[in-house]
């Protein structure tokens, strides 16, 4: 399950996210009916697993950017967080699953309730994974309001700003996780 944050500040990656969400979603097991539900927000909750199907990358694309009514918009993480788990996470979607957050953790609204949405996913998801693009900056440090709050509740902590970085999120996603990306560790550091 992926939840990808496209408002303003996401803007530079968003479009290579977005790829990498098809891909990830093309990959899953027909036979045993095994999907990867993919999300995105910014000022709205949109489930773009349909569009996404397209086999054409450019086709999903271009189904995505119509299905998207908020992007490069604003930032509410911690409430679209609360309506995904309220529609979608107590039901299956969430429970048991590897829930991935693509994000840089810029948030407008209540950094607790983000806090606490986290808290909520973490007890329903097998594994939380976020990936944020400005972790590879230099001096970069996870203290803004939202990412502060989500940290806590993250198992795997992983940049997402290249290619690179998007086959290492694989491979964490994939359970091939290098030990310094743990988020436990990331805490003790800050």
């Amino acid at each position: 399950m992926l939840l990808l944050d496209v408002s303003g500040s996401m803007s530079p990656y968003a479009s290579a996210l977005l790829r990498f969400a098809h891909a990830t979603a093309r990959r899953g097991d027909p036979s045993a009916r095994v999907r990867t539900e993919v999300f995105t927000f910014g000022t709205r909750l949109t489930r773009v697993t349909r569009e996404l199907s397209h086999r054409d990358p450019d086709a999903a694309m271009a189904a995505v950017s119509c299905a998207i009514p908020d992007y490069s918009g604003g930032t509410r993480i911690g409430e679209l967080l609360k309506a995904f788990l309220d529609a979608h996470g107590q039901r299956g979607m969430a429970r048991g699953a590897v829930a991935v957050v693509l994000s840089d953790g810029w948030e407008r609204g209540d950094p607790e309730l983000l806090g606490a949405q986290m808290a909520r996913l973490a007890r329903l998801a097998h594994r939380v994974v976020w990936a944020n693009p400005r972790k590879a900056r230099p001096g970069y440090a996870p203290v803004a309001g939202g990412m502060a709050a989500a940290l806590p509740h993250v198992d795997d902590f992983v940049e997402g700003h290249s290619l690179a970085a998007l086959e290492r999120l694989a491979a964490v996603v994939a359970g091939h996780v290098d030990p310094g990306v743990r988020a436990a560790q990331e805490v003790r550091r800050a």
